[in-house]
């Protein structure tokens, strides 16, 4: 799978997005001026790695050690993808 951004840069939370829990919806949401996004599951636990520490590869594994489980690269990286295409979280050299 090719990739449009570097796999070797951090991955952070737009500061123009919030990704907290809404005790409402019951799940994680990303909010931001226009409204709000509901996250399933799997993509709030990739989302919640994305501070600015972590590469796309730390990411994998740490998720993966989490699970007990392997092959979640191309899932993630997926995720990981759409987030950037919607300003969700950006790279940090």
């Amino acid at each position: 799978m090719t990739t449009s951004f570097d796999q070797n840069l951090r991955l952070a939370f737009s500061p123009l997005h919030r990704l907290q829990w809404e005790e409402s919806q019951q799940k994680h949401v990303i909010l931001y001026p226009e409204g709000m996004v509901e996250l399933n599951v799997p993509a709030a636990e990739i989302l919640k790695l994305c501070d600015g520490t972590r590469t796309l590869n730390q990411v994998v594994i740490e998720l993966e050690q989490k699970f007990e489980t392997s092959g979640l690269h191309d899932d993630i990286l997926e995720m990981v993808e759409s987030a950037l295409e919607n300003g969700w979280i950006r790279t940090l050299s």
